[in-house]
């Protein structure tokens, strides 16, 4: 795919979606490094619902650690593997109030040397609160990425890269976003739902399909 069609592809989802962001439910940094971690292998409806029940309690590392570990699990234990997430959210709490006064680091090193946070959430954290330009590439964009040829990468590191390179730097900040929901609600795993795609046109995927 040459760097023409790629700024067009990006142009057409801004079009229409101009102001694209998570969805996860969040107020502070804090707020969306624990949601962030909370959502491995459960979806955003079901991390909202957890920390629509978490967040007026404790919203902060400290007020976590005040909570301890068991009232933590009561919050949070309709996610699912809540255990590990539990504990691994309290470690970072415990961190954070120890080692950055509270605040969230801002740096991908600080952020990745937290219990459970790999590299993808922290891309999200310098990305959805910072405002970087970074790329955290989940399995939606992984696939959109080889799918449509936009960046096309044996591994979700090499995706990344090409996306860094490849994407217009004027889209670069909100790229994650649009790729995300394009994968969530159209370019489906199973059956992307090609027809009522706003890029089908520009999208190299060879088996394209009408879905009903």
């Amino acid at each position: 795919m040459n760097a023409e069609k790629r700024a067009r592809i990006f142009a057409r989802l801004q079009e229409h979606n101009p102001n694209p962001t998570t969805e996860l439910n969040w107020t502070t940094p804090f707020e969306l490094l624990a949601a962030v971690l909370l959502s491995a292998q459960a979806t955003d409806v079901g991390v909202n619902k957890a920390t629509a029940r978490l967040f007026p309690v404790a919203h902060t590392p400290q007020a976590i650690i005040d909570l301890g570990i068991d009232g933590l699990k009561s919050h949070i234990k309709t996610i699912g593997l809540y255990n590990t997430k539990a504990e691994n959210l309290m470690k970072t709490c415990h961190i954070l109030t120890e080692r950055y006064a509270g605040e969230i680091p801002r740096t991908r090193e600080e952020l990745e040397a937290l219990p459970g946070v790999g590299r993808k959430t922290a891309n999200v954290i310098l990305n959805t609160a910072f405002g970087e330009l970074t790329m955290a590439v989940d399995t939606h964009i992984f696939r959109v990425s080889n799918r449509t040829r936009i960046a096309p990468g044996k591994n979700v590191l090499e995706v990344e890269k090409k996306l860094m390179r490849f994407v217009p730097k004027a889209y670069l900040k909100d790229a994650h976003h649009w790729l995300i929901l394009h994968g969530r609600y159209t370019c489906l795993a199973r059956k992307p739902r090609c027809g009522s795609c706003v890029i089908e046109d520009l999208c190299e995927f060879p088996d394209k399909v009408e879905i009903a």
